[in-house]
């Protein structure tokens, strides 16, 4: 059995879509690409795929990760160009490497997200930045299913910026100040989300975007504690195959014809 490890993206109006929808349209996906999944046991047989940490609704997300089991053995760029053809543009697999490492959900450490406020002006958020990062403590309230919870967000943000706007976010109204943030969070618990950072932000500087804030998660994996950068959480499985001999199965499906 071959396990291969998948990033994909969730782009422009697909952010909108849950979880559960996107495991609807990877099966589905799965079924038009041919691929030769391997199942579960039992009366009611699943196709193996693994999903690690995905992004909440409504958000968007460069950096998402799925695991699947093949019962033959395909080569991963091929693969990936199968799956991504036959998704909705928007959900994009954009990266694709054989398993042979063990552990990716533990290297899913922290996530990089950019923050969008339209309507803020830059020298508002560079301030309300600040008070947050020198703030001992940042206590912000959730409702959860068990009521509303208050918890301090501060320990779990590792770093936290105001950033300049970029010419490739078209997207955004032209005629009024934006303000860009960028966060790097470790995957604590309970979880501190972006929203949660934004409800901080409110508590210490008073800081209120008069809409939604768009948010994008640009990557996750093991933070850097020194730098605060994350790194690709693919990158051993990378450097496993570079130093490993391919195995027969792969050697076997790179001589195939296509």
């Amino acid at each position: 059995m071959q396990r291969i490890r998948l990033r994909y993206t969730k782009r422009g109006r697909l952010r909108f879509t849950s979880h559960r929808d996107f495991q609807r349209a990877f099966e589905r996906a799965l079924r038009r690409a041919e691929v030769p999944m391997a199942y579960s046991a039992g009366f009611t047989p699943h196709p193996k795929v693994s999903y690690a940490n995905a992004a909440p609704t409504g958000t968007g997300s460069e950096a998402e990760y799925l695991e699947i089991a093949l019962a033959a053995t395909r080569d991963p760029e091929t693969l990936r160009v199968l799956l991504d053809e036959s998704l909705p543009d928007g959900l994009d697999i954009v990266d694709a490497v054989e398993v042979r490492t063990s552990g990716l959900a533990d290297r899913l450490t922290a996530s990089v997200w950019e923050l969008r406020l339209d309507g803020v002006d830059p020298a508002d958020a560079r301030r309300a930045v600040e008070a947050f990062n020198v703030a001992g403590t940042v206590e912000v309230q959730r409702l959860t299913k068990n009521g509303m919870r208050t918890f301090d967000a501060r320990p779990a943000v590792a770093k936290l910026e105001s950033t300049e706007p970029h010419d490739a976010q078209a997207d955004r109204p032209i005629d009024q100040p934006c303000a860009i943030l960028r966060l790097v969070v470790r995957h604590v618990t309970p979880a501190v989300r972006p929203d949660d950072v934004l409800s901080g932000l409110r508590a210490v500087a008073d800081l209120a975007p008069p809409v939604p804030a768009a948010v994008t998660r640009l990557a996750q994996g093991l933070l850097d504690e020194e730098t605060g950068t994350v790194t690709d959480p693919l990158a051993p499985d990378r450097e496993a195959a570079a130093t490993e001999p391919p195995t027969a199965g792969a050697t076997a499906a790179a001589k195939a014809p296509a």
